[in-house]
């Protein structure tokens, strides 16, 4: 079983243009569709289209309509009850694959809450193979809670996997000494910020086919305590750093519709291949296979395994040079 952690979910409503985007200008709409969110919702979704064993654990007090959208989904879950609404984001999708997104902040986590939905993670996390932390966090939640989680998993047989940005990863990884979780999942701009480097340094490389400073980034976080870091460079691939070695993965070429839930599909992707007993280039390019399928469908839509080609995905070795 892998069990995800939302703390902040969302009903994700997109709504698709057939024209590009703009500001002040009215626009007729293609399509609208809303799917129960947040980025350990969409993992466990994507993971139960494979078949695996999912449960996401989230927070939203009785009748939210979160809850019909999850019970409608076929997810299995558990709902912490509280008293703040779960949020509603909203994307704007436009021909070409380009994405706007108003991501609202969530209601307030009350201490009696937070501490009910952290016992909760602790209780499923002893028949879970992997637990995953993923997303924002709610006003209410300090900073520092997904790096205290990490802490209190660190003596049980689980994996942890976390995904997140902002102060939320900076504690995280301030806390590696403490304890270190097995797997981060970064984009560019997120590993820049926690390895002091240059976010623009690191697209431009990997756009360039040189994954070099991406890897020599990630290695400082291995190096610190990390098991592994998947580094996800949109167009560009990803990138896998552990203790054995570092791999990119160059994605097919498809033509983009939506990029809601690419990164949570190539974490979905790489969690797949693991507890499928594969090495890690080949959770590298299954995590980038489940990434490019994600972002080939309309709206907040996640793959199904019929529609990933990991035969399409070109994985090679990357070699570290230390800095001088």
């Amino acid at each position: 079983m892998i069990v995800t952690v939302t703390p902040n979910p969302s009903i994700d409503r997109t709504i698709t243009l057939d024209s590009p985007l703009t500001r002040g200008a009215v626009h007729r709409v293609a399509s609208v569709s809303s799917e129960p969110g947040g980025k350990g919702v969409n993992v466990a979704r994507a993971l139960m289209l494979a078949g695996l064993d999912a449960v996401a654990v989230l927070p939203a007090p009785p009748g939210d309509p979160m809850l019909a959208e999850l019970d409608a989904s076929d997810l299995r879950y558990r709902a912490i009850t509280g008293t703040a609404a779960v949020r509603t984001n909203i994307a704007v999708t436009e021909s070409g694959g380009t994405t706007t997104k108003f991501n609202e902040p969530g209601g307030t986590l009350d201490p009696a809450t937070l501490d009910a939905l952290t016992d909760a993670v602790l209780d499923s996390a002893p028949r879970a193979s992997w637990v995953v932390l993923s997303g924002s966090l709610p006003p209410g939640v300090p900073s520092r809670w997904y790096a205290g989680l990490v802490a209190l998993l660190a003596p049980l047989d689980c994996r942890v996997a976390v995904d997140t940005s902002d102060d939320p990863l900076a504690a995280l990884a301030g806390s590696f000494d403490r304890a270190a979780p097995d797997l981060i999942k970064p984009n560019a701009d997120e590993l820049a910020g926690i390895t002091g480097t240059s976010a623009a340094v690191l697209e431009s490389a990997a756009a360039q086919g040189d994954p070099g400073p991406v890897v020599a980034a990630a290695r400082q976080l291995v190096d610190r305590g990390a098991r592994a870091v998947l580094a996800t460079l949109g167009a560009a691939g990803a990138v896998l750093v552990d203790q054995t070695g570092s791999w990119l993965a160059t994605p097919p070429s498809i033509v983009p519709v939506s990029t809601v839930g690419a990164g949570d599909s190539s974490l979905a992707g790489y969690l797949l291949a693991d507890v499928s007993g594969l090495t890690a280039p080949e959770r590298l390019g299954m995590a980038v296979a489940y990434g490019s399928a994600a972002a080939a469908l309309p709206g907040s839509a996640l793959p199904s395994p019929a529609q990933v080609d990991t035969d399409a995905v070109a994985i090679r070795p990357v070699s570290h040079q230390p800095a001088n």
